[in-house]
This record gives C-alpha cells, sequence and structure tokens, in this order.
C-alpha cells in the first residue's frame, strides 16, 4: 500500500485515466512502492513532476495492419509501438506476436523495459509494441506478408537513433529477418534499426541465448554474494519451453545445476534425471512441436497436462513462460517445499500476491526488469556492433553480458542498503532504474 502523498496521488491519477489497464497498473504499482523513500528524500522529484513524466509514455502509435492469406483472403490486425521514455538513448523494446497483445500489457512492458535497460548501464530508453497476430499455424508466406504489412506502417517512427525494436513473443529470427529486409526496402538504409537480426546481416552472436543465460549468471551472483551458495548442485524447476527458458536450463546446467522441468501452454515435463536439451530443442525449436512429445524419447519422465511446474519441489525456481504465471498457492507450494530463490525470466510474472508470500519466507526473489534484462543487454551490444561494423566473437559477448549481470546485482544492492530495504533485491532493482532515467530527465529539463 502507497503512503507517500505524491505517490498515492499519481497512483490514484493512473487508475482514473488507465481504469482497464491492469497489467500497467500493476507494474505502476510496485515501482510506485518501492520509490517512497526516494521521493522523501529528494524534493526535486516532485518539483519536477517526475512520476507523472515518468508514468506516461512518450507517444502510442496505433494502426491496422492488413494482409492476405494463402487462400487470397484479406486479413486485418491491430498494432501498437509504445515509445515510454528515451531520456537515456533511443527507445529500445521487442516487438510480440500474440492474440492477447493489447495496450496494458505494452505499456507495462514498456514502463519495466525503461527501469531494465537503465540497469544494463547502456543507453537505450524504453518501448514496447507488437500486433495481435498469431504467427502460429501460419505459412512462412503468411508470416512475410503480415511483417511487411506491419513495417509498412511502423517504419516512419523507428531509426536506430531514435526507436531500435528488438523480438519478443511470437518474434523471431524470422519475423525480425522479414520485417528489417521491408524497412531497407523502404528508407534505402542498411542500418542497426533492429535488433536479433541474423548474423549475415548485422545480428549479434549470443543474441538467442542472452536472456536465458543472463539469467543464470545474475542468479548465480545474487546466490553467491546473499548466501554464499552458487547453482551448483541445486534443483531448479523452469516453466516455458522458448528461448528463454531452453537457454536458461542450458546455462544452469552447465554451472552444475538439474533442471527437472519445463512446460507449455498444455501442461509439463518432469525428468527427474534433468530434462535433455537435445530433445526439448528437437521438439520446440526444429519442429515447433508440444512438450508432451518429450516423454516419447524419455522413458523416466512424465507429463501432467493443465498443470504448473511449481508443485515440483526445487532449491532454483525460474519462471521464463509469461506475466502472472506464479501465483499466491504456486508461491506457497514452492516455500513449502524449500525453495531459495525464485529468479524471473519473463517479464513480471509473479503476482503481487505470491512476492509477498515469498518475500515473508525469506526467499531470495529477483524481478524480471533485473534478472531477465541480459535479452535487451546483447540487444544493446548488437546495435554498438552494428554502428561499428565490427561483429565481436561469441566469447567476448558472453563476457560483456556476464559483467553486466553481475553488475545489476550490485547496483541493486548497493540502492537497497542507501534507502533502508537491505538486501531486497526488488526494491534495489526498481530504485536503481529509477534514479538513473529520472536523473536523466531533470538534466534535460521540462522536455
Amino acid at each position: 500500500m502507497l503512503k507517500t502523498t505524491y505517490a498515492k496521488r499519481v497512483y490514484a491519477d493512473l487508475e482514473a485515466t488507465s481504469p482497464h489497464q491492469p497489467e500497467f497498473l500493476q507494474a505502476a504499482a510496485e515501482v510506485l512502492a518501492s520509490l517512497e523513500p526516494v521521493l522523501d528524500a529528494d524534493p526535486r522529484l516532485e518539483a519536477n513532476a517526475i512520476l507523472e513524466r515518468i508514468t506516461e509514455p512518450d507517444r502510442v502509435v496505433s494502426f491496422r495492419v492488413t494482409w492476405v492469406d494463402d487462400a487470397g483472403h484479406v486479413q486485418v490486425n491491430r498494432a501498437y509501438r509504445v515509445e515510454f521514455n528515451n531520456a537515456i538513448g533511443p527507445y529500445k523494446g521487442g516487438l510480440r506476436f500474440a492474440p492477447s497483445v493489447n495496450l496494458s500489457i505494452l505499456k507495462f512492458l514498456g514502463f519495466e523495459q525503461t527501469f531494465k535497460n537503465a540497469l544494463t548501464g547502456l543507453w537505450m530508453g524504453g518501448g514496447k509494441g507488437g500486433a495481435d497476430f498469431d504467427p502460429h499455424g501460419k505459412s512462412d508466406g503468411e508470416v512475410m506478408r503480415f511483417c511487411q504489412a506491419f513495417m509498412s506502417e511502423l517504419y516512419r517512427y523507428l531509426g536506430q537513433d531514435i526507436d531500435v525494436p528488438a523480438g519478443d513473443l511470437g518474434v523471431g529470427g524470422r519475423e525480425i529477418g522479414y520485417m528489417f529486409g521491408q524497412y531497407k526496402r523502404l528508407t534505402r538504409e542498411f542500418s542497426g534499426v533492429l535488433t536479433g537480426k541474423g548474423l549475415d546481416f548485422g545480428g549479434s552472436l549470443g543474441r538467442t541465448e542472452a536472456t536465458g543465460y543472463g539469467l543464470c549468471y545474475y542468479t548465480q551472483e545474487a546466490l553467491r554474494r546473499l548466501r554464499g551458495d552458487s547453482l551448483d548442485g541445486k534443483t531448479v524447476v523452469v516453466s516455458g519451453s522458448g528461448n528463454v527458458a531452453i537457454f536458461a536450463a542450458e546455462k544452469a546446467a552447465e554451472l552444475g545445476a538439474k533442471v527437472v522441468t519445463m512446460s507449455d501452454s498444455s501442461g509439463y515435463v518432469h525428468d527427474p534425471d534433468g530434462i535433455d536439451l537435445d530433445v526439448v530443442k528437437k521438439i520446440k525449436l526444429d519442429n515447433r512441436g508440444r512438450m508432451s512429445e518429450y516423454v516419447r524419447s524419455r522413458a523416466g519422465a512424465r507429463y501432467v497436462e493443465a498443470k504448473k511446474v511449481w508443485e515440483v519441489p526445487c532449491d532454483v525456481a525460474l519462471p521464463c513462460a509469461t506475466q502472472n504465471e506464479l501465483d499466491g498457492d504456486d508461491a506457497k507450494a514452492l516455500v513449502k517445499n524449500g525453495v531459495a530463490m525464485v529468479a524471473e525470466g519473463a517479464n513480471m510474472p509473479t503476482t503481487p500476491a505470491a512476492i509477498d508470500i515469498l518475500r515473508e519466507a525469506k526467499v531470495l526473489y529477483a524481478p524480471g526488469k533485473a534478472s531477465n534484462a541480459g535479452g535487451v543487454a546483447v540487444s544493446g551490444l548488437e546495435m554498438s556492433q552494428d554502428s561499428a561494423h565490427l561483429p565481436w566473437t561469441f566469447a567476448e559477448v558472453d563476457d560483456r553480458l556476464r559483467r553486466i549481470m553481475t553488475n545489476i546485482v550490485a547496483q541493486s544492492l548497493t540502492a537497497a542498503g542507501e534507502f533502508g530495504f537491505g538486501d531486497d533485491l526488488m526494491n534495489g532493482a526498481n530504485i536503481a532504474g529509477f534514479r538513473r532515467v529520472a536523473g536523466a530527465m531533470i538534466a534535460q529539463g521540462v522536455v
């Protein structure tokens, strides 16, 4: 519950102006609660209306995407780009293609992205976009035509020093390639205007692995600093089976952990001997299949339909699927089974009730704006390589990623300690990211 008059007033205004945007209000409430001691300590923030300005996007672009399917039928989708804040760099954030896309989700993601990008230490502002288009079950030709139509509307708002989108849910290398080709066609320009590109035309080694690897680097560092421990020998449950989940599982195993679950929207697989990632990659990356197929190749595994992974005992939980997937009952089950740390690989996958339960039980909780910042960090590194026209090796990118993630832990703990939050990683991340953006906004005047 908010206590500071300034924070309460701003949140009340958000409730009045955005009453049908629950995801955005949830994200804003969490950040504002963390910032109350910062607001008390620095009167410049209210004098410069920083909260009002930082919770209102600079710009929201809404547009129609019209395309033709393989049967010759005209299809129409709704699309958006939320350019949230560019105080510390060009707008930066992914594009999401999914039926669930709406303005509330994109505003919450853009708001979170602003602080996430600040935590990386790179010069990137916050943004997010997407469309209610579902690429699943579509042919390559249909996806190409949609992406071309989408970019034909969006391109006029983009630029390598203006707004640089990346991929997100439903947007991988195929979609980025089609959009980049259309941008190049329309502008006659070859520039780093999209990240997540193919290696042959400006992409970065390590980008595919970055969010999952970064999540594990963060978790490893937090365990080291706060528990004198590591992932070595730990039992880990992972939700999801996309890029983030797959490469989080891969890096966790490299660091000595045993990952025993992965999931999709239909249910989860539990493999007590440890998830076989070769099998998962073949199912999900090569064939775009379902996790239920896993048990055909692993006799000791079981598939559990319509359930969540959080009922499986573990030391570390890595939610890597979607927002609000881990609720209060799930948190109780994790605590009962002795979980030591929950680190978010997805964006806002843990509900407020679940966060409260975890923190009351002294479970280390790492918010996504900190622990899953590895993806956008390497997107920022891709932008640097594009600007210099010089690719880096995988080892160079991975080393920079590891250093960025360990530094995010350090920043968060320093900020938390300074404002009386002890070793609270959530409040520390919110404060550290906010202070960098707010400082830049004050220095640049009322713009």
